[in-house]
């Protein structure tokens, strides 16, 4: 008997309504996309159960990255309205800030 399992990671996009926000990177407004990633075990293809979930928050404007808090995260794939804070964002990676000099010409 042949058994096929495997290890692998995905990523979620949680459905988030909140209202445009100030980027504190580029100074624009922006609204938040919020992705959980994880690593999950499936069994004949079928994913039996999800670990190490982790949640972030992408600025629309810039495309800043943020890690948010685990508990505002759970609240959002539970389906219940968060709202999302500054002090609840850890950056990741700055994303592009505007007015920046590229190639001898301002964008």
């Amino acid at each position: 008997m042949i058994f096929i399992g495997g290890i692998s990671q995905g990523q979620k996009e949680l459905a988030y309504g909140g209202s445009a926000v100030l980027c504190a990177i580029c100074g624009g407004y922006g609204r938040y996309q919020v992705i959980m990633t994880y690593t999950y075990f499936s069994f004949f293809f079928i994913p039996l159960f999800k670990w190490n979930r982790r949640y972030y928050v992408r600025t629309s404007c810039c495309g800043s990255l943020y890690e948010l808090d685990p508990e505002v995260g759970k609240a959002l794939l539970q389906g219940r309205q968060a709202d999302i804070k500054s002090s609840d964002l850890t950056l990741v990676q700055e994303g592009r800030r505007r007015g920046y000099y590229d190639s001898g010409t301002y964008k």
